[in-house]
């Protein structure tokens, strides 16, 4: 099709679907219309005997002979070299002469990494240059000319067939090219050019032939994009990642008229080649055939890319569901130390993985070798989170004896966020240069596998809230989120296992002790003198007065020790609360716990919650129920006294160590207080909490209605349904949003 022949070809047909295409008006061939009918392709499969291939014919190195060929295409490739052909007398830039040098330079490197060892079968090359010149100076169809090549290549696979057909002809284009680039400087090259009317064509390359010559290197770029494609497709389909399945969900039955259509577009293009450097040029095929053709294989390319991207995300998909297993495995079995896991975590080539924060340098995860290590996971927000505030202290409590056995622990933050920007960077390092731990030197040092791990909600459900979790001497995970125990009973609670908080739990009743521990300075004093100690709360200073002033009296008429600590509410608006904690210290009401750890407390009860309602789930092998709650006198205080945090009203709770306490709601306790005259008696018989809980269970029963909170944090465990804590009734469940600036 490429060139008018000068007589009429005599060859015969291979039958009605070969059959030379109409004649255009210049009596050149147009492309056959049959190339998408099923006949064309039934008999493009038919030359395919790849499957029968002899023992002579050996396998090709595919991409060595692909290499070379771009070597030799380079010229098209990389148009910007063009400059390296210059006509006799023609001046020549700096800078085009300049990257002429520079192309050359990178072809020798190029083809300096390439074994020459590899086989060429020579023979074949010729076969197919003769059949593609002679049937294009004959005139010859060119699917009859592609049918005919595929006859020739027939023992070849499909990637092999059209990287053959592209050697033969990059030799040809080759050939001409090497001539026109050392016909100024060598004398064979010039005395080939001449015979060949090299210096007309060269300067009829910049005017009338430059579109020809555009063109021609169009679908030459074509015709390597979609012999890539077809080399990448044929070699995904021998990865061993996929099955027989995938490999025909992603089908490869394109790959046969992709070779059809390439090897076809060889032809045309060397049937060009041949019509432009011939004597009479203007003979050639027209441009617009050309782009036609190459608008054809760009969209054959298309194709093949969307079925390579595929099998590619699908073999992704799979590579990374074997490393994420690799990974479970490794981080959930026992080892002899926690060195391969903490090396599964975090992985840095050979550089030191890990950051001390604390002495200021890189270190190898070797520090953290046969020690409990606490990963810190948690975003780039982590400032404000009562999670840091707790390993901060953790990490204070440490160091003031790092001999004693609690403290033989590591803490490591672990950085996780969606994307990583130059902004996030700067973050992450001015972050790592105020902590005391240790932390990853980069955020690259954890994988995206590890990431996905550590995100997945089977294994350690990462979202947003941090995390602590634990690894112990021997790599395995033995918490997978140790902070509310820490946060419940600090370095009591290590080497901070699962089993360790379950003991922990057994251990506990609703005492004074679990409530208060040692968040102000007094309440050790207190708890050793065995004095009543009433914690208190709520935003109301009028009921504040009324209550201290009862409370006080009452103890004095009772002879009982009685201290009381002022310890706001949850969530507690910091102008509101400290004015009233000013007001409390100035008329000498009671004490008050330090602003900077009224947060700590509510964030305290909050943690057992979450703790001691874990422990009823796992206990109970079921969701979160009502029943476990009713059931548990720990838990009903915790829903108590996070009730009493949800709301401005008042609230108390007095007990003395060791023993139950009293709590109600300020206006049950404050009447109940007020009427002391009524079970006076009672409180000398069986005690002053006992006498008082009796007593307070008559007010609950006359009291007309209630209204109770309890707001409950939104991350970690959630129960269908909860009871309310005055009267055991199930409570309305809603949502709340809230947004607090204060």
């Amino acid at each position: 099709m490429a060139l008018v022949p000068q007589y009429k070809s005599t060859a015969v047909s291979r039958g009605d679907n070969r059959a030379r295409a109409p004649a255009l008006r210049d009596g050149r061939r147009q492309f056959s219309s049959t190339s998408d009918d099923s006949a064309l392709v039934n008999q493009i499969l038919l030359t395919d005997k790849s499957h029968d291939r002899p023992y002579e014919v050996s396998a090709l190195a595919v991409k060595n002979i692909l290499q070379t060929i771009e070597a030799i295409l380079s010229r098209v490739t990389k148009p910007d070299t063009q400059g390296a052909i210059v006509l006799p007398g023609t001046q020549v830039l700096a800078a085009t002469r300049a990257d002429a040098l520079e192309h050359e330079k990178a072809l020798h490197a190029s083809l300096s990494t390439l074994s020459e060892s590899f086989d060429v079968p020579n023979h074949v090359f010729n076969a197919i240059s003769c059949e593609i010149l002679c049937k294009s100076l004959a005139g010859e169809d060119a699917n009859k000319t592609t049918m005919d090549i595929l006859d020739i290549v027939q023992n070849y696979d499909w990637d092999e067939k059209v990287v053959l057909a592209l050697g033969a002809f990059a030799v040809k284009d080759g050939e001409f090219w090497l001539v026109a680039q050392l016909y100024t400087s060598n004398p064979l090259a010039k005395a080939v050019g001449q015979l060949k009317q090299l210096q007309e064509i060269l300067e009829r390359a910049g005017t009338i032939l430059k579109p020809k010559f555009d063109a021609y290197d169009n679908l030459v770029r074509a015709v390597l994009k979609v012999t890539k494609s077809i080399i990448q497709l044929q070699d995904l389909h021998n990865d061993p990642h996929l099955t027989p399945e995938i490999k025909s969900s992603a089908s490869t039955a394109h790959i046969p008229t992709a070779v059809y259509w390439t090897i076809r577009s060889i032809v045309v293009a060397a049937s060009q080649l041949l019509g432009i450097t011939s004597s009479e040029p203007e003979y050639v095929t027209e441009a617009w055939e050309l782009s036609s053709l190459a608008h054809k294989l760009e969209n054959i390319f298309n194709h093949l890319q969307e079925n390579l991207n595929k099998l590619y995300q699908i073999i992704q998909k799979i590579k990374d569901e074997d490393a994420f297993n690799a990974i479970a495995r490794i981080l959930e079995t026992p080892h002899i130390d926690n060195t391969k896991p903490l090396r599964v975590l975090f992985y840095k080539d050979d550089q030191p993985a890990l950051y001390d924060c604390f002495n200021k340098k890189r270190v190898d995860i070797d520090v953290l070798k046969r020690k409990v290590v606490i990963l810190f996971i948690s975003d780039l927000d982590v400032l404000p989170e009562s999670e840091y505030m707790i390993v901060q202290q953790m990490h204070m409590e440490k160091r003031q004896n790092l001999s004693r056995p609690e403290s033989q622990y590591e803490i490591v933050w672990v950085p996780i966020t969606d994307e990583w920007t130059e902004a996030k960077y700067q973050q992450f390092e001015s972050l790592k240069a105020n902590m005391d731990w240790y932390t990853v030197s980069h955020p690259s040092v954890v994988s995206p596998i590890v990431v996905r791990y550590i995100r997945d909600q089977r294994k350690w459900n990462f979202v947003k809230k941090p995390l602590l979790v634990v690894m112990d001497p021997q790599g395995q995970i033995v918490h997978k989120n140790a902070v509310h125990m820490m946060c419940i009973w600090g370095s009591i609670a290590y080497p901070f296992t699962s089993n360790k908080e379950r003991l922990l739990w057994d251990d506990e009743s609703w005492r004074i002790e679990l409530l208060a521990d040692s968040i102000d300075p007094n309440l050790f004093t207190w708890i050793t003198e065995r004095k009543y100690i009433c914690l208190y709360g709520g935003e109301d200073i009028e009921w504040i007065r009324n209550f201290t002033r009862a409370a006080k009296s009452v103890a004095l008429e009772a002879g009982i020790p009685l201290e009381m600590l002022y310890v706001g509410r949850s969530k507690p608006k910091e102008k509101v609360v400290k004015q009233i904690m000013s007001i409390i210290q100035t008329e000498k009401l009671s004490h008050t716990l330090e602003w900077s750890i009224i947060w700590f407390f509510w964030v305290r009860l909050e943690s057992m919650w979450q703790s001691k309602g874990q422990l009823l789930s796992e206990q109970s092998k079921t969701h979160f129920r009502t029943e476990n709650l009713k059931n548990d006198p720990i838990m009903q205080g915790i829903i108590s006294m996070l009730s009493f945090g949800s709301s401005d009203r008042g609230w108390a709770v007095i007990g003395i160590p060791s023993a139950n306490m009293s709590k109600a709601n300020g206006e049950h306790m404050l009447k109940s207080l007020k009427e002391f005259e009524a079970w006076k008696i009672r409180a000398s018989d069986v005690g002053f909490t006992p006498a008082l809980n009796e007593y307070l269970e008559g007010v609950y029963k006359q009291a007309p209605h209630h209204c109770t909170n309890l707001i409950l944090p939104a991350t970690g465990i959630m129960p269908e349904t909860v009871a309310c804590a005055e009267c055991g009734r199930l409570m309305e469940r809603f949502s709340m949003f809230r947004c607090c600036t204060d």
